[in-house]
C-alpha cells in the first residue's frame, strides 16, 4: 500500500535547503499579475493586522499564521518533484529573491540574511544549487537572484512570466510600503505562513491528484490537465521530454499568435479540434437537457478526452505519442492558417477573409473538420477553400433572409455540418457541399417556410446594416475585378482608414426632392432603404451628397467605385472593360437619367443577379481545378 501523507510546513521547513522538480506533464507557469497583486494583498493584510509599531521581531513568533493551501509533492528518485502547487512554490520564490536582495539594499542584520538564502538556494559541495530545480528556467532565477542581465525575450512561456511576475513584485514595492516592518515581515513569511505538503511515493496518483487540485488564484486549465493526461503513460524519459517540446513549442505557438500574448488561445484551439474530430452527439434542442459532446469539449474537453480515449484512439503510450507528434502539429498548424486568412486577404482563402469580416464565430472550428493529419499541404488549402466558400454562401442566404447566425443560433446546424464532412476526400467534400447546397431551402430568392423574401426583401436597419455593407462591398468588388481593376474588398471593409467608406442612399433624405413619386413618409423609407437604392461612397464624399438629388449626385458617382459609377453614362463611354464585363454575364447594368421606382427595380434585378453569380455554389467546383 502506496502512503499518502499531510504534513502543515511553514514556508521555512517547505523550503529549507531542498529542491522540488517538476515532470515534463506539468503546465507552465502562468500566473498573472492579478494573481501576484493578490497574494501579496493578502500576506501584507494579514501581517499589518498583526504588527504594531515598535514591535521586537521576536514578537513575530505571537502573530496569528496564514494558511497558504495546500501542495502535493511524490517523492521518488531522492528527488521531491512538484504534482500540484508549482505556481505557489514559483511564486514564494520570486517574493523570497525579491525580499533578500531588498534586505540587502537596506542592509539589514547578516542573520535575516542568512535565513532567507537557504528558501531559494543550498550549497551542493561550494556550488551554489537553486531550490527550483527546473533546469530551463535556473537561467532566469539565477539572474534575477544576482541582479544579472538576462533577456526573456523569445524564452518559452514560463521564462516570459517568471520575469513579468517578479517584475510586478518589484512595482508593488512591498518593502518601500513595510518600511521598519520589513524584517518583521520577512519572519512572519518565513515562520508563520504554511501550506499542506501531500507527499507520496507512488507516482501513479499523480495525474489524479493533479487534475483534482487547484492552484490558488490560477485554477489548472484543461489544456494543462489534458497534456498530463497525454504525458503521464509515456514511461521512456527522452521520449517524454520530446513529447513535452512539441507540446510546449505549439502552445507557444498558438498563444504568442501575431506576435501577442493571447492566454486563451490554446484552449480555443483545442475545443475548435475536437469538436471539429471527434463530435458524435450534440444536446437536444429542448429544455433540461443534457450536455453531449459538442458541449462537454466546449466547457471540459481535458475530461472528455479521458472518457473517450477509444474513440480519439489515445490512452496508452504509442497512442498518446502519434497523437502529439502527428495530429496536434498538423491541426495546430491548419488552425494557425485559418486565422491568419481570416485576418489577411490571401488569394485561394478569400472566403475565409469573409466569414471572418462577418464575425461567423464557427468558422474555425467548421474548416478543421475535412482535414486529415496524412493531407499534404494543397489538399489542406483546397478543403479550406471548399468548406469556406460553402460557409459564405450559407451564411449570406441567412441574412439576407433575416435568419439568425450567430453563436447559439448556428451551433446546431455547424455541429451537423462538421459530422458530415468529417474527414472526407477534396471530391467528396465538394459533393458533399454542393448537395447541401442545392437541397438548402434558404437562398437569395427567399425562405417560404419563414415567409421570407431573400435579397429582394432585403432593407437597411439594425440587423442588416453590417451585412448590407458587406455586401455592398463584395458587389463592388466583385465589377471591379470583372473589369480588369484591382480587387478593393479590403479597403472598402477597413473601418480604421482615416476616411472609411459609409452606405450612400441613392435618394436623399428629403421627401420634397421627389413630388409625386411617394405615396407617404412610411413609402419613401420604405423604398429609399431598399438594398438596391445604396452603395459604397468615402464617408466625405457620402456626407457633401446627402441633400443633393440624383441629378446633382450622377457627375461625383462617376468618380467612385464602379458600382456606383455604373449609374451613369459617363462610365460606359470610359470604360470599355466595364461592357464586356456586363456582356459576359448578361446582366442589367445600365445608367440612368433620373432614379425613380422603376428604375430602382430595374437596379433590383442587377443586384439579384450579381448575388447569384458571387454566391453561385459553382464556386465550390472550381476548388477541384
Amino acid at each position: 500500500m502506496s502512503n499518502i501523507t499531510p504534513y502543515y510546513r511553514s514556508v521555512q521547513q517547505l523550503l529549507q535547503s531542498q529542491s522540488f522538480s517538476i515532470d515534463e506533464f506539468q503546465r507552465e507557469y502562468k500566473w498573472e499579475k492579478e494573481n501576484i497583486d493578490e497574494l501579496l494583498s493578502d500576506l501584507e493584510d494579514k501581517f499589518l493586522s498583526c504588527y504594531k509599531q515598535g514591535d521586537e521581531t521576536r514578537k513575530v513568533a505571537y502573530y496569528e499564521d496564514y494558511f497558504l493551501g495546500s501542495i502535493i509533492i511524490s517523492k521518488r528518485n531522492g528527488k521531491n518533484f512538484l504534482i500540484d502547487g508549482q505556481q505557489r512554490v514559483t511564486s514564494l520564490t520570486l517574493l523570497l529573491i525579491y525580499l533578500y536582495r531588498s534586505a540587502k539594499t537596506r542592509r539589514l542584520p547578516e542573520a535575516l540574511m542568512n535565513s532567507i538564502a537557504p528558501l531559494i538556494y543550498s550549497d551542493n559541495l561550494g556550488t551554489p544549487c537553486f531550490n527550483l530545480d527546473i533546469p530551463e528556467r535556473l537561467p532566469a532565477i539565477e539572474a534575477l537572484f544576482n541582479d544579472a542581465q538576462f533577456t526573456p525575450d523569445g524564452r518559452d512561456e514560463s521564462i516570459q512570466n517568471i520575469y513579468g511576475r517578479y517584475g510586478d513584485i518589484e512595482a508593488r514595492d512591498l518593502a518601500g510600503e513595510l518600511n521598519d516592518a520589513l524584517p518583521h515581515f520577512i519572519y512572519w513569511l518565513m515562520r508563520k505562513v504554511g501550506l499542506i505538503e501531500i507527499a507520496t511515493d507512488n507516482d501513479n496518483y499523480a495525474y489524479s491528484i493533479f487534475e483534482t487540485m487547484n492552484d490558488r488564484g490560477k485554477p489548472l486549465s484543461p489544456v494543462d490537465m489534458l497534456k498530463a493526461y497525454l504525458l503521464a503513460p509515456i514511461e521512456d524519459a527522452e521520449q517524454r521530454r520530446n513529447a513535452n517540446q512539441i507540446w510546449k513549442q505549439n502552445i507557444l505557438n498558438l498563444i504568442s499568435w501575431r506576435g501577442e500574448h493571447d492566454p486563451e488561445q490554446d484552449a480555443n484551439f483545442i475545443k475548435a479540434w475536437f469538436r471539429a474530430q471527434y463530435a458524435d452527439s450534440t444536446r437536444e434542442r429542448r429544455a433540461g437537457a443534457e450536455d453531449k459532446d459538442w458541449e462537454l469539449i466546449g466547457s471540459t474537453f481535458h475530461r472528455w478526452a479521458r472518457e473517450n480515449r477509444n474513440r480519439m484512439q489515445i490512452g496508452n503510450e504509442a497512442q498518446n505519442l502519434a497523437l502529439i507528434r502527428n495530429d496536434f502539429p498538423f491541426f495546430a498548424r491548419a488552425y494557425q492558417r485559418i486565422m491568419n486568412a481570416g485576418i489577411k486577404y490571401m488569394q485561394g482563402l478569400e472566403a475565409v477573409y469573409y466569414n471572418a469580416q462577418n464575425k461567423f464565430t464557427w468558422q474555425n472550428t467548421v474548416l478543421l473538420a475535412p482535414l486529415c493529419a496524412t493531407d499534404n499541404d494543397e489538399d489542406v488549402r483546397r478543403k479550406i477553400a471548399a468548406t469556406a466558400i460553402y460557409l459564405d454562401i450559407w451564411l449570406m442566404r441567412r441574412v439576407v433572409n433575416y435568419i439568425r447566425v450567430g453563436y447559439s443560433s448556428a451551433a446546431y446546424s455547424m455541429f451537423q455540418l462538421c459530422r458530415d464532412i468529417r474527414r472526407k476526400s477534396l471530391p467528396e467534400l465538394v459533393d458533399i457541399l454542393y448537395q447541401k447546397l442545392t437541397s438548402d431551402d434558404v437562398t437569395f430568392d427567399g425562405c417560404m417556410i419563414k415567409g421570407r423574401e431573400g435579397i429582394n426583401g432585403l432593407y437597411l436597419n439594425q440587423f442588416s446594416r453590417r451585412y448590407i455593407y458587406h455586401l455592398l462591398a463584395r458587389l463592388t468588388a466583385f465589377i471591379e475585378v470583372g473589369s480588369g481593376e484591382h480587387d478593393q474588398f479590403v479597403k472598402y471593409m477597413d473601418r480604421t482608414i482615416e476616411n472609411p467608406y459609409d452606405i450612400e442612399h441613392i435618394w436623399s433624405r428629403d421627401l420634397s426632392n421627389y413630388p409625386g413619386i411617394f405615396d407617404s413618409d412610411t413609402d419613401f423609407e420604405f423604398w429609399r432603404n431598399h438594398m438596391a437604392s445604396l452603395l459604397l461612397l468615402p464617408a466625405d464624399v457620402n456626407r457633401s451628397l446627402q441633400d443633393k438629388t440624383f441629378k446633382e449626385k450622377s457627375p461625383h458617382y462617376a468618380k467612385q467605385n464602379l458600382y456606383a459609377a455604373s449609374l451613369t453614362s459617363f462610365t460606359y463611354e470610359h470604360k470599355p472593360k466595364l461592357q464586356q464585363f456586363k456582356a459576359k454575364y448578361n446582366l442589367p447594368l445600365d445608367a440612368f437619367k433620373e432614379f425613380g421606382k422603376k428604375e430602382q427595380m430595374e437596379r433590383r434585378e442587377l443586384v439579384r443577379a450579381l448575388v447569384h453569380i458571387v454566391w453561385s455554389p459553382d464556386r465550390l467546383r472550381e476548388v477541384l481545378r
